[in-house]
């Protein structure tokens, strides 16, 4: 009596049944760094992964998080639902940043500046994920110090959570933003065409 063919390797997720396409909204999961760590017992070593995950929208948010488990599936599982809680907005002006930044994470510190349409995302390691991963397509990066991608990940998070939006900055001076920044308006406008 024959059996029949054995099923090998991974199963793709599959879509529900009735044929409509998963609720909720897509994300952009990017695994920044997996590293192998071990723990010492009494009766020797036990291995585990500890992985660091960005999710972002492409449209403005962005979290960062790390998830630790004996299997890597698990791990990105866990540090996934640990990014999702931590998602936040961005400031943005068309598809860049509303202004210069620099932000320090142990001893990474990143520095981002602002470019014209069409510059792409000048920028390495982790910051260009987060950065992708967030929808930022003009902007110019650079690592300093640490290019530990742990470090460069949160504190490109940290450098996203500095920014404010001119209309802000505005409000806190008392100060008309047309006069602060007087090229906004045509900005705004211009992201509400493409939208």
């Amino acid at each position: 009596m024959g059996r029949g063919p054995r099923l090998t390797g991974r199963r793709q997720p599959s879509a529900p049944r009735d044929g409509r396409a998963p609720e909720g909204p897509q994300l952009d999961v990017r695994v920044i760094r997996s590293n192998k760590v071990f723990k010492t017992h009494k009766g020797g070593k036990t291995a585990s992964w500890s992985i660091l995950v960005v999710v972002g929208d492409n449209k403005g948010s962005v979290g960062v998080g790390l998830g630790k488990a004996r299997g890597i599936p698990d791990a990105i599982r866990k540090a996934e639902e640990a990014a999702k809680k931590a998602m936040f907005k961005v400031p943005m002006i068309g598809t860049t940043i509303p202004h210069e930044v620099t932000a320090k994470w142990g001893t990474a510190q990143v520095v981002l500046k602002p470019a014209s349409p069409g510059t792409g995302v000048k920028a390495g390691s982790a910051v260009r994920q987060c950065l992708e991963a967030a929808g930022v397509h003009d902007v110019l990066a650079k690592c300093l110090g640490s290019r530990n991608g742990t470090n460069v990940a949160y504190a490109t998070v940290e450098a996203f959570r500095e920014l404010s939006a001119p209309e802000d900055i505005a409000s806190r001076r008392g100060a008309d933003v047309k006069a602060l920044v007087p090229w906004l308006a045509k900005a705004r406008k211009e992201e509400e065409d493409h939208a």
